[in-house]
């Protein structure tokens, strides 16, 4: 599992990677242009029931950190879906997120995909 650890607190917020990854994308495309909004998501087992929301600006420090040491495949569908989200007055929720979409197998020999994510990106947006 991944673990995305927001401003100065020293306990993460843990996602799976293939997740974390999109997420990634998004929050960094969308805090390049300098804009605002919220991520929420559903506590996982281990946690005390209920849900977050975090509100993400360009001023607090974020820190993403991957279990795994290949970087995973990216899903337009999912990236654009998150985009809209982000870009909605409810933000982005994780809840069910990847559910739609089966993970794509990995390539042979992994592409760089976050300048080509992030182009794709800025014409949804």
């Amino acid at each position: 599992m991944a673990k995305l650890f927001y401003g100065t607190t020293v306990e993460p917020i843990i996602i799976e990677d293939r997740l974390l990854a999109h997420v990634k994308v998004v929050v960094a495309t969308k805090l390049r242009r300098g804009e605002s909004f919220t991520l929420s998501w559903v506590h996982g087992p281990n946690e005390p029931a209920g849900r977050s929301t975090i509100w993400l600006q360009p001023s607090i420090p974020l820190r993403f950190v991957f279990d795994s040491e290949q970087p995973e495949s990216l899903d337009q569908n999912i990236l654009k879906r998150m985009a809209n989200d982000a870009n909605s007055s409810r933000g982005l929720s994780l809840d069910g997120m990847l559910d739609a979409a089966p993970a794509a197998e990995a390539p042979a020999r992994p592409a760089p995909r976050s300048a080509t994510a992030t182009r794709s990106l800025a014409r949804v947006a």
